[in-house]
């Protein structure tokens, strides 16, 4: 591959890319592991696909937030490296495909020219930070919960504490309590409030869905707006301590709270307490307290000759702001599916005639904001045009679903064919809840949950079922999940698996059934009275399989016959258990520590150090066969193996040795001792390395 360079300003972000460039070459010439290669591009918001040769790239959009200078520079990388479409996912992430590896850095480099990332859309850090799409402009918000979301990604990015995890870290930021961005599903979920005047959140921790769904518990009730970050910041460390790292299924941080308890783990956050970074963070809100500017041109006037259509989408799709005078506009995006045409288009319309802004939302749609409301009539000429008009945002009709079989290696049946097929069923024959907001309906393509099925109304998994030696698509229904507002929400229950194709027929016998026995109910009323049972009853007779017919064993949005093929997932990286490369990686870690003390980040020394002694100690414990699931086993384990034996004579216990990190202050003079520490222990353990393989030959 050529060798390429950049010329981003920024030096911290050039090297970013430029070490991107390094290792792929390395890993091209044989000379780094795969799995630690893979960890590394996950890392950087690269990630393998289900077609060979080819890479899925997730940008990464904090809360959504994007301008149209990047939304054009978004698009021109697309046209450029990818096929031109944009997917919008329920990260409010941007996530394009079929892109060649050698050319990511370069990709990386363009995006960075709009300070777009890369940096940690993937593998096993702190994910993107989600929030509510209107925050900012929401009626019912006590104050913007955008610059703390804001201030919390900026404060991550790049942070030593949460660059190689057990697992992956999702953090939300609801804009009221409707909790419209699902803080119970969230490993760390924030809710605003104002108490005696004062800012704060209600926090909620250790939730998350996959295949396993567990509800958020109360961290709580009040935490004012200065100790977020560094309350983050002391469960995050505990999580990287304490996390599973052998069994990846078990390996988020819901585990560990069930493992060892709610308040056993809070104490762990508190013992932390005097290592953290900061004690107090002051968060600058004042870039999103200026007025909103003037558009750059005078919008036509317009008139509007279906008035009909028109009302019906201003019904369904305008969102009224606590900005007099202005309004929202939702734009229903098929499948988060959406080309860069249209999204040039789109950028130039909020650039001129809106302030410059829009956001990406977690139902995978699009919001413009701050539109005044003089001028809807013309926006709707202009999003009509670019076919931006069809009702249902936000609503029953707008249906979220992952890649599913598309592009995911992890897929299992299409959730894309189906979702497409659900939205049309809808629209024909199901109108009325073009307007309906209470029932969501969510689709993924296994039972990972990445399109969120198993917390819906009515939700679809991607299965596979067996009809005699012949296997078919199928899908697994769930009903009665729900977003019940203020940190309280409901799974759903999985009810019955029946052929994929039979799908359109499982939802209308559910609308059905709750149009003529809902009794004016809602729908989790309606299914609460009813029981599971119920419903198993009445979509008991599709799943017969002993009645399939031909096309029952072709799958949605397919032409031919199904075939089960699962690949290797990359939800999140990989363990990495090469001696050589994890004492590679510890003396990595020494020379990241030194950088950051030449450049007087304390705090950021001594954890790139603590890290080098993990590392280190792992990797030995690795060539005797001894192997622990989290970094404090690890630590131990050491202790018994080496240094209680004086097979490796240490002056303490690598216990006291190492845990000197939570009982400092993140000095200077701490952060010089303990690297030279870490520096001793790391040439002990090599020069021990070295003569163990002596020996052996």
């Amino acid at each position: 591959m050529q060798s390429f360079r950049t010329e981003i300003e920024n030096p911290i972000v050039e090297k970013d890319i430029i070490d991107l460039e390094k290792k792929i070459r390395l890993f091209k010439e044989g000379k780094i592991d795969d799995e630690r290669f893979r960890s590394l591009r996950l890392a950087r918001g690269v990630y393998g696909q289900r077609q060979e040769g080819v890479q899925m790239i997730r940008i990464k959009l904090p809360f959504g937030k994007v301008t149209s200078e990047q939304l054009n520079r978004i698009t021109k990388v697309s046209d450029e490296y990818s096929t031109g479409r944009l997917h919008i996912t329920t990260r409010q992430d941007i996530q394009i495909h079929y892109v060649s590896l050698d050319r990511t850095p370069e990709l990386w480099a363009n995006l960075e020219k709009d300070d777009v990332t890369l940096r940690e859309a993937c593998g096993n850090t702190v994910r993107n930070i989600t929030a509510s799409e209107t925050a900012g402009i929401d009626v019912d918000e006590p104050f913007d919960v955008s610059p703390y979301a804001h201030a919390m990604f900026q404060f991550f990015l790049r942070n030593p504490v949460c660059q190689e995890m057990g697992r992956k870290f999702k953090i939300s930021f609801s804009s009221s309590d409707k909790d419209t961005a699902l803080s119970y599903l969230h490993d760390l979920g924030f809710i605003p409030k104002i108490v005696d005047g004062q800012r704060g959140f209600k926090v909620m921790l250790g939730g998350g869905l996959g295949s396993q769904p567990s509800h958020a518990e109360l961290l709580s009730e009040f935490i004012p707006v200065n100790q977020i970050i560094p309350t983050a910041e002391g469960v995050l460390r505990i999580f990287d301590r304490f996390g599973e790292r052998a069994k990846r299924l078990k390996a988020r941080m819901k585990f560990l709270i069930k493992d060892i308890g709610r308040d056993e783990f809070l104490k762990l956050v508190e013992e932390e307490k005097l290592a953290l970074s900061h004690q107090v963070v002051e968060i600058d809100t004042t870039a999103f307290e200026v007025a909103i500017p003037e558009p750059l041109l005078t919008a036509p006037k317009v008139t509007i000759e279906d008035t009909v259509a028109f009302e019906a989408w201003k019904k369904s799709n305008v969102i009224p702001q606590k900005q007099v005078g202005y309004v929202a506009i939702g734009i229903k995006v098929l499948l988060g599916d959406f080309y860069t045409d249209k999204a040039r288009a789109l950028a130039d319309l909020i650039k001129n005639y809106a302030a410059n802004e829009l956001r990406f939302t977690l139902r995978q749609d699009i919001l413009i904001r701050n539109v005044k409301e003089e001028n809807l009539e013309f926006f709707y000429q202009e999003l009509a045009k670019l076919d931006f008009v069809a009702l249902g945002y936000n609503s029953t009709a707008d249906i979220t679903a992952c890649p599913g079989t598309d592009t995911c290696n992890l897929g299992i049946a299409s959730s894309t064919g189906i979702a497409e097929e659900l939205e049309r069923v809808l629209q024909t024959e199901y109108p009325q809840y073009s307007n309906n907001k209470e029932i969501t309906i969510k689709i993924s393509g296994c039972m990972n949950a990445c399109g969120q099925h198993n917390m819906a109304e009515i939700g679809f998994q991607g299965m596979s079922i067996n009809a005699g030696k012949l296997v078919a698509p199928a899908l697994q229904v769930l009903l009665g999940g729900g977003n019940l507002g203020n940190g309280v929400g409901r799974f759903s229950d999985k009810v019955i698996k029946i052929p994929s194709r039979r799908g359109p027929d499982a939802l209308r016998f559910i609308l059905n059934d709750f149009e003529e026995n809902g009794n004016g109910q809602s729908f989790l009323d309606y299914y609460d009275a009813k029981g599971e049972k119920y419903f198993y009853e009445f979509l008991k007779p599709l799943a017969d399989v002993t009645n399939l017919t031909e096309a029952d064993f072709v799958d949605w949005g397919n032409a031919d016959n199904y075939v089960k093929a699962v690949g290797v997932g990359e939800c999140a990286g990989v363990v990495i258990d090469l001696v050589a490369t994890l004492l590679l990686e510890a003396k990595d870690k020494l020379t990241f520590a030194q950088e950051a003390f030449e450049d007087k980040k304390w705090s950021d020394a001594i954890y790139h150090a603590y890290a080098g002694f993990v590392n280190g100690a792992k990797a030995l414990l690795l060539s005797e066969n001894q192997k622990t699931n989290h970094q404090a086993g690890i630590i131990s384990l050491f202790d018994t193996v080496f240094v209680e034996t004086n097979k490796i004579p240490l002056q303490s216990t690598l216990k006291d040795l190492v845990f000197q990190i939570n009982q400092n202050e993140p000095s200077e003079e701490f952060a010089k001792k303990y690297i030279q520490e870490a520096i001793t222990f790391f040439d002990t353990i090599e020069a021990f390395r070295a003569k163990d393989l002596k020996d052996e030959k």
